[in-house]
């Protein structure tokens, strides 16, 4: 077949495998700096891409690209506009993680709600009594705020139903009718912050949304999640929520930047913020579905066949 593959980033051996079996060359780059992707892009004719940036110079290094295959769901790192502009077809992997982040935001709702990192952490340390001290709560009966009712959203809505959660729901893009009859849809951002016993977004980055004036709404008890985009979020106002004990606590695998500064970000010395490091998509059963998924992308395209997961519309 002749066709070159760039994999800057290491990916699962399934995906290459995908790709080697149908004949395709994989070619790798000497670091994932935008000068080495250019350098190793120049005869490629597709991409597989994780989170290496992808901006125009890259893209049009590219003199044979026909794909950029994103190995995940975000794009905000490919410039689609160029890649448009240029003929260059992106996909990406909408089915491949979805309940996978879907099962660690309620994993991250349970911990929230019954302190478990915290008394663990207090119970190695000799102290039995902290059961008597810090009590946890019950999902049953509590609201879950969804901002973004996507296909991740619509998943934690109904796990959470499983846990008798009262759901409300923000999304203004949704049609009305795939909005599951468990979940209420209200009207803006701050019913959703002033209803919720905890809010979790799952919104892709547009600008930043959430700051200062909705976590003034929120209930003093109150979380909030975030594993959509760290961009979203005016990091600074919540770590002044959380040390002003405007809200209760926070459970966040997203950041700006990132990696985020682990050593004198605030977030890392508060008992009752719950990190991880943008990795609730990072199962072994995810990762080898986006890897697969994105190779199927790219074979889709050089093969002539309509991509099935496609994000940009070409002429």
């Amino acid at each position: 077949m002749g066709y070159k593959v760039l994999i800057p980033q290491k990916i699962v051996a399934e995906g290459e495998k995908y790709l080697l079996d149908r004949g395709y060359e994989i070619v790798s780059s000497d670091g994932i700096s935008v000068d080495a992707i250019k350098a190793a892009v120049v005869d490629c004719d597709a991409i597989l891409a994780r989170t290496a940036e992808f901006p125009a110079e890259v893209l049009e290094a590219g003199k044979k690209l026909k794909v950029v295959a994103r190995h995940g769901v975000g794009v905000n790192n490919i410039d689609l506009a160029a890649a448009t502009k240029l003929g260059i077809q992106v996909t990406f992997t909408p089915l491949a993680n979805s309940n996978t982040v879907a099962e660690q935001t309620i994993s991250m709702l349970l911990a929230l709600s019954r302190n478990l990192l915290y008394i663990d952490r207090q119970f190695r340390q000799g102290n039995w009594e902290i059961r008597n001290k810090l009590q946890g709560n019950d999902l049953a009966g509590k609201t879950l705020g969804i901002a973004g009712l996507g296909r991740i959203g619509t998943l934690v809505a109904k796990k959470a139903n499983a846990f008798d959660m009262k759901i409300l729901a923000y999304d203004p893009y949704i049609d009305a009718g795939r909005i599951p009859d468990y979940v209420t849809r209200v009207n803006s951002l701050e019913d959703i912050f002033a209803q919720s016993d905890f809010v979790t977004l799952h919104m892709p980055f547009e600008k930043k949304l959430v700051g200062k004036s909705l976590f003034e709404l929120m209930k003093p008890t109150a979380y909030f999640l975030n594993l959509s985009r760290g961009e979203v979020v005016f990091e600074e106002d919540l770590i002044a929520a959380l040390q002003n004990k405007t809200i209760a606590g926070a459970a966040l695998d997203v950041f700006e930047p990132e990696p985020p500064d682990m050593l004198n970000n605030p977030l890392f010395k508060m008992d009752n913020v719950i990190l991880t490091p943008h990795n609730a998509a990072l199962t072994k059963e995810a990762t080898m579905r986006m890897a697969v998924h994105a190779a199927q992308g790219i074979d889709e395209v050089l093969t002539g066949k309509s991509p099935s997961w496609p994000v940009n519309k070409l002429k």
